[in-house]
């Protein structure tokens, strides 16, 4: 039966990815700069889940423009629209 300095150390999932992190930032800082660079750009590019959203939106936009300028949409002045908001949250 061996001692307790013979059984594998169990980490942590805390200390796994903190260990993980660390050798990845060494990993990253041994890039030259211009790799950094290429993957500093990688990695704020994955930050954007929005894009969709934001290509979402400028169709519709172009779309409620369209609309309005062809007729088939008809704006209100924002007073107006405004009034309406208030008097539906009385």
């Amino acid at each position: 039966m061996g001692n307790q300095l013979d059984m594998p150390i169990r980490l942590t999932q805390e200390e796994h990815q903190m260990q993980f992190e660390a050798v990845l930032e060494a990993e990253a800082l041994k890039l030259t700069a211009g790799e950094r660079a290429a993957f500093a750009q990688i990695l704020l590019a994955s930050l954007d889940e929005d894009a969709d959203v934001e290509e979402t939106w400028a169709v519709e936009t172009e779309r409620r423009i369209a609309d309005i300028e062809s007729g088939a949409a008809q704006g209100i002045p924002i007073a107006d629209a405004l009034a309406q908001v208030r008097a539906a949250l009385k």
